[in-house]
């Protein structure tokens, strides 16, 4: 039940994605173009599911220990402002803003075929792989070193 709950909660993000258009990297670039010509349309978009979204969280989701499957909510620890969390949201924001594309419309896009984004994603992929196999174990041997 989990996995179809997740399934169409993905669905349903990408539907909303398509249909409001911002699976389109020219109007991303648009938003982040603001010497340019300027396109306000994605803030409107993001402005939109933030008010669809916050009553229900706080009034829905927060209060809850539970979710509506049983399984217990995660609680997310308040992220600490370091060099790794300003870094990578810089190279997000240069990558985003470089390509128009963000990891969801991505994924959303791959059922295009474009060579751009099928390279955009597969990108990604090794990217996250990258962190995942080397800069992780990188940082564990600096925590054993710093320990011993």
């Amino acid at each position: 039940m989990t996995l179809l709950t997740s399934l169409l909660a993905g669905l349903l993000f990408g539907l909303g994605l398509a249909i409001s258009g911002m699976i389109d990297p020219a109007r991303v670039t648009g938003f982040l173009d603001l010497a340019g010509a300027w396109d306000p349309s994605l803030g409107f978009v993001m402005g939109g599911a933030m008010l669809v979204f916050m009553p229900g969280y706080f009034l829905l989701v927060k209060p809850r220990r539970l979710s509506l499957l049983g399984e217990p909510m995660a609680v997310v620890p308040a992220p600490k402002l370091d060099r790794r969390l300003i870094g990578g949201s810089a190279l997000f924001g240069i990558g985003w803003g470089l390509v128009g594309i963000c990891p969801g419309p991505a994924l959303s896009l791959i059922s295009s075929g474009q060579p751009m984004i099928l390279l955009f994603v597969a990108a990604m992929v090794a990217g996250i792989l990258l962190v995942d196999r080397v800069l992780v174990k990188v940082r564990e041997k600096r925590c054993h070193a710093r320990s011993a």
